[in-house]
């Protein structure tokens, strides 16, 4: 993608503190009759109906007017509706605004189904930066913290979109030949990072259900401790490529460490 283009993607992209948390799963221990708070939800797909309009949380977002919009429909698949994209040369989401500790809620469990990669598509470099699927996690921030080049660019973005980065971005995405696990770095900003949470053409035309801790992730990827969460976006992109892809997302939701098992991370590039 371009500078600008990527870090728009990121601008589309509180639970309980910590410590009320601990409180809480102590007197849990003592007292099996005091439940744990639920997870924050994300409104699920499969609870509207095709051809609806999107779940009341979700809404579009668009990366500038000068980049032509990826579709997105509710539609059924095996009896359940989920979220079909088609991409034609475009680039635009949708994102659904939360608030969520990383630290009670750790795990980030979705599906989703592509039925082809990207030509051309690597997201190792910046101008062939498009993938068929993203889950893209935004995080809350100090921004004092960021660095001068960084500062920078958060203002000519905010100058040229209206739009504010995110403090700190991850975008799980499928990737035609990194290995999963694999942190790629954004060539745009230091406050983007993709996560390969599927790669390569052994798992096309399938649903994948996919796992990932976030908080291990994010430290992996920035060094520090994760911090709030304050969206999730699904985005399919090919505007670098110009190529034609579409994909399929199904409901999206957080978890316990406990309740799942995640896939576990690997290499890192520079």
């Amino acid at each position: 993608m371009t500078r600008t283009a990527a870090a728009i993607s990121g601008a589309a992209l509180a639970a309980a503190l910590l410590g009320g948390c601990t409180d809480l799963a102590r007197d849990d221990r003592r007292d099996s009759r005091i439940a744990l708070p639920e997870a924050p939800r994300l409104d699920p797909f499969s609870r509207a109906r095709p051809g609806d309009e999107l779940p009341g949380g979700w809404r579009a977002w668009t990366l500038s007017r000068f980049k032509k919009p990826t579709d997105y429909a509710l539609v059924a698949d095996a009896g359940r509706t989920v979220v079909k994209a088609h991409a034609d040369g475009s680039a635009s989401g949708l994102v659904h605004d939360i608030n969520v500790d990383p630290r009670e809620f750790p795990v980030l469990r979705w599906r989703w189904k592509v039925d082809r990669l990207i030509p051309g598509a690597d997201n190792t470099r910046g101008e062939t930066e498009d993938a068929p699927v993203r889950i893209i996690v935004a995080f809350e921030g100090d921004r004092s913290k960021l660095d001068f080049d960084d500062r920078i660019f958060f203002t000519q973005v905010r100058m040229l979109t209206g739009q504010e980065m995110p403090y700190a971005t991850l975008m799980y995405i499928w990737e035609n030949r990194a290995p999963i696990g694999t942190v790629i770095p954004s060539r745009h900003t230091s406050r983007v990072r993709m996560v390969v949470a599927d790669s390569g053409r052994d798992r096309l035309g399938a649903w994948q259900q996919e796992a990932r801790n976030i908080r291990e992730d994010y430290r992996r990827a920035f060094g520090e401790e994760a911090p709030m969460i304050k969206s999730i976006s699904i985005m399919t992109d090919t505007d670098n490529t110009g190529e034609q892809v579409q994909a399929w997302y199904g409901d999206i939701a957080f978890e316990r460490a406990a309740h799942a098992a995640v896939r576990e991370s690997s290499a890192t590039l520079d």
